[in-house]
């Protein structure tokens, strides 16, 4: 294969000798077709050619290209492209115009660009200006419902937490489903670093949103398969802001600060309501005892008598719960659901950043704060940092740059979902239980759980991340048809976490317990590679890149832990009584590769693609190292054939079609090995075995077909694109299980099948595009279909037993017994049997598949006005098909089953009596029925969602000159204002976010924020 690629790279070097030719020059000028202004920084390109310029500040330019040159391409961001033939001129005058740029626009992908119009790959575009200022802790956030088939799921309304991300819906069982991360060429950590018995954070929320020109989102193997073994998953670039040549110097200046509350709370029952449940559960558990008496009471005499005894039962507990007061007559009546959440979350951010460039030099700087307080008490999110991307013309032949960003961040962290401390878990306690001890004035310590209140007054877990992200890189033009790239870029992220419990605290009793960890993550990567664009002639246009990356990632960890603490005064280790536990490790892997990419267009209506990569992985064995992941691709632009240039209603029609192979890697390292791991037996130091190896273990590859529709109706005032794909992923890295006799649970194998089909639509439209009043809106809807195909009669769940992947159906259904409402004569829960029956029984309920946590239907819904200075948009999101399970429901929305927690207010409605009709068994803690799981607590995922709404205004020109600054916007904004959905909470919701087989999990987790922003933009 290296030698294949070295006859190549010879081969166009050969070729680049033939193309080269003696060169003419041609001037001109560029202008605004609208008034006329002169527009610098164009790019203007020989087309077929590398070579290129950009107009100065009067807008005009002046290029040397081969003498074969037919046609110059002018490309101004946020104007048409526009192509002019210069065979018989020397200087050209040329006029952009604004209107749909979408079909014209310069698209990135993988070591290089392309225009949208010769794209043959499934691409899609989100452009910065849509994820700016927006109250979110990470660009993903902004990007939800934006992309055609990008699911996006935020697993609650907590700051910094991991986010899931799937492209063409989930590809693997056991290996990573998330995509590959790439900004500005290199390759970024997105893995959480963090300690891993809390929720996962997210290291991309450390990238500032506003410094985001566009991401690019890389779905159809023709697209990715540049990237080969990383890309079966998808692959988001990441492009960020660069200066422009010719361009004046503008100073940015964005100001923003805001408020959140929680989208919807639970509801639950007041202390009225409790007592009065509970009292109806004593009476209804007395009957049952007298009539079916339980060894574990004494039996009675009569049936008042029985109920007596466990009324008293809940009196007692009641007056410990209350610390003596007046329960009965709800002299304490707690809201402990407030008490989950800030009165107020503040959000504030401000922005600073200057770009421009002369005829050598651009460049774009920038610099940030962002506070961003989660709605949910003690949780919050802040990072401040600055990043400067400088290119240089050093001369016609060579350009040279860096991309560079500096970021500290610090999350304050709260327990995970799971965790009684946890502040989603205080409305469990009981209504009657005080906030304080009347007493002692001190948070109330009596309460039926322990009180997140006081964890989260006296404890803390602080997260400290600096990262370095950047690359270097410089550009030789060898011909002016040939060129040679190479960039080297490093992530370093360094991590500190600091967790302090109070021997006050839950968590920290008796003795205060504290941990320290320090994760050093360096990440390298260094891309070369040729990019071969030839002069042959007016007809034909050919681009090829050739080339290698390396990457290498090391991990470090180092873990300490101590107790006893004399006081919460330091907090530090260094006060410890007693180092009680430490541990440190270190890991490695590395990527070599070789790629190659060609692109190809006859006439500009016959496309061609081709791609192929090699990579070699640290991951596998020596015999199993190398992967090689091929895919080529067609098009056709219909529109540009005779019989359609006439057509007055279609204005641009093409058709393209692409097949190709990706792979994942995305297991962690040495699992290939046969492992021993360090026992610590005081003075007594050894090995155990921790691991089996599979040295035949092999990458997980995904083929992948694509056929797209794109078009432009009425000279593009509507646009759109239609595509269907057809994933087929084998040789599955799958956990299968083992015998436990061997002394293990689990070994990595290349196991099974998987695929997901689908079709994506994206509409864009001018629907008014007047001369004061402009009206757009653009809709994209997304269908999924997955199916595990073949695991070999693995049993694999998620670590909750609610979900499995079944052969058969798509991964992470819910299996569990199928509730079938109560029995209106005894008010017990009815559950179906093996053979379709009705049983009370919970043991005879027969597991099955009730539903899927992955939905059918995704999309989003845009639509944007504006009227002289004002300008208007509103943003909807929407999900359908998906199941949610309250994972909590059992002890939340369960008539008190086996306790006392408080419980949410559908259990109002319970059954009373014989002939009650309702889905709520009756209340009971010892006779109790249907407080196991079952599909009783699954509910519809689907919902609608105002995502966003701004409304801004833009000072006229006139008064702008007066107060000697280019353009200043006011705006105002409101984010998730409306939701539309028959769950219970909210519906963005999941415990264990970056699972394959969990999924749609809530358990006690925080909801989504609705905030409220005012903001100002200034441009100096």
């Amino acid at each position: 294969m290296r030698r294949i690629y070295s006859l190549l790279a010879g081969m166009l070097l050969v070729m680049s000798q033939f193309a080269y030719a003696q060169q003419k020059t041609i001037t001109g000028k560029v202008t605004d077709a609208k008034d006329g202004s002169s527009l610098p920084g164009v790019t203007v390109k020989a087309k077929g050619t590398a070579t290129g310029t950009v107009t100065i500040a009067d807008g005009s330019f002046s290029i040397n290209v081969p003498n074969s040159t037919n046609t110059l391409v002018f490309t101004f961001v946020g104007y048409g492209d526009q192509e002019v033939n210069v065979t018989n001129q020397s200087n050209v005058t040329v006029a952009l115009s604004t209107g749909n740029k979408e079909l014209s626009e310069v698209v990135v992908v993988g070591y290089g660009t392309q225009s949208k119009r010769e794209l043959t790959g499934a691409v899609a575009k989100v452009q910065g200006k849509e994820l700016e200022n927006q109250p979110v802790a990470s660009f993903e956030s902004a990007l939800q419902g934006r992309a055609p088939g990008v699911v996006i799921e935020s697993g609650s309304g907590k700051v910094g937490q991991g986010i899931k991300i799937r492209i063409r819906g989930t590809s693997s069982i056991s290996a990573s489903s998330q995509p590959l991360y790439v900004i500005d060429g290199l390759p970024i950590i997105s893995e959480s670093q963090s300690v891993s018995t809390n929720d996962a954070t997210n290291p991309l929320a450390d990238i500032n949103p506003n410094d985001i020109e566009s991401v690019e989102v890389l779905k159809d193997a023709s697209a990715s398969a540049i990237y080969g073994a990383r890309a079966a998953n998808g692959v988001v670039l990441i492009t960020t802001k660069k200066g422009r040549q010719g361009e004046k110097t503008v100073f940015e200046v964005n100001a923003s600060t805001g408020f959140s509350k929680p989208t919807k709370k639970r509801g639950f029952l007041d202390a009225k309501q409790y007592v009065d449940l509970l009292m109806e559960r004593a009476a209804n558990d007395g009957r049952s005892q007298f009539a079916t008496p339980l060894p574990d009471f004494p039996t009675f005499a009569t049936e008042q008598e029985s109920i007596d005894f466990f009324q008293k039962r809940i009196t007692n507990r009641m007056n410990v719960l209350s610390l003596g007061t007046d329960w009965k007559n709800q002299a304490v009546n707690t809201n402990w659901e407030d008490q989950v959440y800030r009165d107020v979350a503040h959000t504030r951010q401000l922005d600073l950043s200057a770009r421009g460039g002369t005829e050598k030099t651009k460049f774009y700087v920038s610099g940030f704060y962002n506070d961003q307080e989660a709605i949910v008490i003690v949780n919050r999110f802040r990072r401040y940092g600055a990043r400067m991307n400088l290119e240089h013309q050093a001369s016609n032949k060579l350009s040279f740059g860096i991309n560079i960003a500096v970021n500290r961040s610090q999350l304050d962290r709260i327990s995970d979902d799971n965790a009684f401390s946890t502040p989603g878990q205080l409305v469990a306690q009981a209504p009657v239980s005080p906030l304080t001890d009347p007493e002692t004035g001190k948070l109330n310590s009596s309460t039926l759980y322990p009180n997140g209140l006081i964890d989260a007054a006296y404890n803390s877990n602080k997260q400290i991340t600096f990262r370095t992200i950047g690359n270097a890189f410089a550009t030789y033009n060898i011909l002016p048809s040939l060129s040679f790239r190479t960039e080297f870029g490093a992530d370093l992220s360094n991590l500190t976490e600091q967790q302090y419990l109070s021997k006050l605290s839950t968590d920290g009793a008796p003795k205060g317990t504290a941990y320290y960890n320090y994760t050093q993550n360096t990440n390298i990567n260094t891309n070369n590679y040729f990019t071969f664009s030839p002069s042959l002639g007016e007809n034909h246009n050919l681009s090829a890149v050739l080339g290698m990356s390396y990457q290498q990632n090391d991990l470090s960890t180092s873990y300490v832990e101590g107790e006893n603490f004399p006081s919460d005064a330091i907090k530090n280790l260094s006060a410890a009584g007693s180092i009680t536990a430490g541990t440190s490790y270190n890991q490695r892997y590395n990527f070599l590769s070789y790629f190659f990419r060609a692109n190809y267009a006859f006439k500009g209506k016959y496309l061609a693609g081709f791609s192929i990569r090699s990579d070699g992985s640290s991951r596998f064995g020596p015999d199993n190292r190398y992967g090689y992941f091929p895919a080529g691709s067609l098009g056709w632009l219909i529109s540009e054939e005779d019989f359609m240039k006439h057509n007055s209603v279609v204005s641009y029609l093409k058709l393209r079609a692409s097949y190709g192979l990706t792979g994942n890697a995305e297991i962690g390292e040495n699992q290939y090995q046969t492992l021993l791991e360090v026992t610590n037996y005081p003075n007594l130091p050894g090995y155990r075995p921790s691991q089996i190896g599979n040295t035949g273990l092999k990458w997980e590859k995904t083929a992948q077909m694509d056929a797209g529709l794109e078009f432009g109706l009425f000279n593009n005032r509507l646009s759109g694109e239609v595509d269907y794909y057809n994933k087929q992923t084998s040789d599955l890295l799958l956990q299968a299980n083992v015998p436990y006799t061997s002394g293990f649970e689990n070994i990595y194998r290349n196991v099974g099948k998987m695929e997901n089909k689908g079709v994506e639509v994206m509409l864009n439209g001018t629907i008014i595009d007047g001369k004061d009043f402009r009206w757009t809106a653009s809709v994209n809807v997304a269908y999924n279909k997955n199916k595990v195909k073949n695991i070999q009669g693995q049993i694999l769940e998620s670590s909750g037993a609610e979900q499995r992947a079944v052969e058969g159906q798509p991964i992470g259904v819910f299996f569990m017994p199928k509730y079938a409402g109560v029995d209106p004569a005894t008010g017990d829960a009815l559950f179906y049997d093996a053979d379709g029956k009705t049983t009370n029984d919970y043991s005879k309920a027969e597991r099955v598949v009730v539903g899927k946590s992955n939905p059918d239907w995704t999309g989003g819904f845009n639509t944007n006005f504006s009227y002289k200075g004002f300008d208007l948009s509103g943003f909807f999101t929407f999900v359908a098909g998906n199941k949610i399970y309250n994972r909590a429901g059992v002890y939340m929305s369960n008539s008190f089953a086996g306790g006392y927690d408080n419980q949410t207010v559908d259990q109002l409605r319970r059954w009373q009596k014989p002939g009650d009709i309702t889905d709520v068994p009756r209340l009971s803690a010892f006779f109790t029925s249907g407080d196991n799981i079952s599909s009783r607590w699954l509910y519809s995922g689907s919902y609608i969602r105002l995502k966003n709404v701004t409304l801004g205004y833009t000072v006229p020109k006139s008064v702008s000159n007066i107060l000697h600054i280019n353009s200043a916007r006011i705006y105002v904004a409101g984010y998730n204002l409306w939701t539309k959905t028959k769950y219970i909470s909210d519906p963005e919701v999941n415990t264990g976010v970056l699972g394959n087989i969990g999924g749609g999990v809530d358990f006690y987790t925080v909801p989504q924020a609705r905030n409220f922003t005012v903001g100002l933009n200034v441009k100096l």
